[in-house]
């Protein structure tokens, strides 16, 4: 990435997990084959970076007790630009060995719409993600 990011693109997003290694196991493998690295790594975290957004997992001390619900008020799920429909498809295959669930497999890769190729993915912990081929829309 050139230059300084642009006014209004994203900083980071922070996560807070009811488990640290649990959410790692997951989430690391994703976010390194989107194309994230390594960022920062203490007691409480980890992030990881990609140009100049970082995202953060934490199991903070201050966490309240209760499972994610993503049909709650609040975060529902992230989606990630994925090059092609293939790496859609590879990651989708190799997601449930990295303690991923697809969701909506009935409906998948069409699940957001016939036009709208992506894998919804389910955490151990209930976070989703959306891993969206090209520009969204195909």
């Amino acid at each position: 990435m050139s230059g300084e990011p642009s006014t209004g693109m994203l900083h980071h997003v922070e996560i807070w997990v009811p488990d640290l290694p649990r959410a790692v196991a997951s989430w690391q493998w994703l976010l390194e084959a989107l194309g994230y690295t390594l960022h920062q790594d203490w007691e409480h975290g980890r992030s990881w970076r990609l140009g100049a957004t970082y995202l953060v997992l934490e199991q903070s001390p201050a966490l309240s007790a209760g499972r994610h619900d993503r049909c709650r008020p609040g975060l529902n799920h992230l989606a990630f630009h994925v090059g092609s429909r293939a790496e859609v498809d590879a990651l989708a295959e190799r997601a449930p060995a990295n303690g991923w669930t697809l969701m909506f497999p009935d409906r998948h890769p069409y699940a957001g719409g016939e036009r709208h190729y992506a894998a919804y993915l389910e955490d151990g912990d209930g976070f989703e993600v959306e891993l969206v081929a090209g520009g969204g829309a195909v």
